[in-house]
């Protein structure tokens, strides 16, 4: 029997620590198994961008601070919107559409990008761990067609705002909501934002270990 890499352990111990400490300040309680899933979705991102440059962010430890945590984060003020249906737009290694799916295991998330790549590593992950809530899509969010619309579209440094509404218009309900995740506040990009939309909140967040800004901002059209 193959007994671990005491590094590989030391390694896990240590990203689990900081997953653990970074949720705790977000008032976040992960249970055990979820925590061992965000520590294994750290640890198969690493290998997958070895071979597939799935994020630019290279190391672990930051990783876990400005993938992971970055995407906790947004845990209290998405919660607040009652939704059951959400779709992450541009979702890249899953961000932060799977770390919402493994918080989340009784909504539905679904996760959509261009890149085969990166879909691949997020279907994977999924057979990997059996989260049922979690569809793949690897298509263009403007020809993706789905068989019921969304409560929330959301995305995390997807074009801008004006490409992300008129893009993503016919995956929304009349009553859902689109949240994009930003850092500075895009002042340029609401200005530019089509009328009949309408900024419903912008929110500061306060990521764990990240000194860098962080925006939350929710967009509802606004009906005839």
């Amino acid at each position: 029997m193959l007994t671990p890499s005491p590094i590989l352990d030391q390694n896990h111990t240590q990203w689990r620590n900081l997953i653990d400490k970074g949720s705790n300040s977000l008032s976040i309680n992960l249970t055990e198994i979820q925590l061992d899933i965000l520590v294994s979705y750290v640890e198969q991102l690493v290998k997958w961008n070895k071979a597939y440059n799935l994020t630019a962010i290279r190391d672990p430890l930051d990783m876990i601070k400005l993938h992971v945590l970055d995407s906790l984060a947004i845990i209290e003020s998405l919660s607040s919107l009652d939704g059951q249906r959400f779709i992450d737009i541009g979702t890249g290694a899953g961000l932060p559409g799977m770390i919402l799916a493994i918080i989340w295991p009784n909504k539905t998330i679904h996760l959509l990008d261009t890149n085969g790549k990166k879909t691949r590593f997020l279907t994977q992950f999924k057979h990997l761990h059996q989260l049922h809530n979690i569809e793949v899509f690897n298509q263009r969010c403007e020809t993706y067609i789905p068989d019921k619309a969304y409560d929330v579209v959301l995305s995390r440094a997807f074009a801008s705002i004006t490409d992300m509404l008129e893009g993503c218009q016919h995956l929304v309900t009349n009553e859902g909501v689109f949240v994009a995740m930003k850092g500075t506040y895009p002042q340029q990009e609401l200005d530019a934002m089509p009328a009949n939309y309408s900024l419903l909140n912008c929110e500061a967040l306060q990521v764990p270990g990240v000194k860098a800004e962080r925006h939350l901002l929710t967009i509802k059209k606004q009906l005839a």
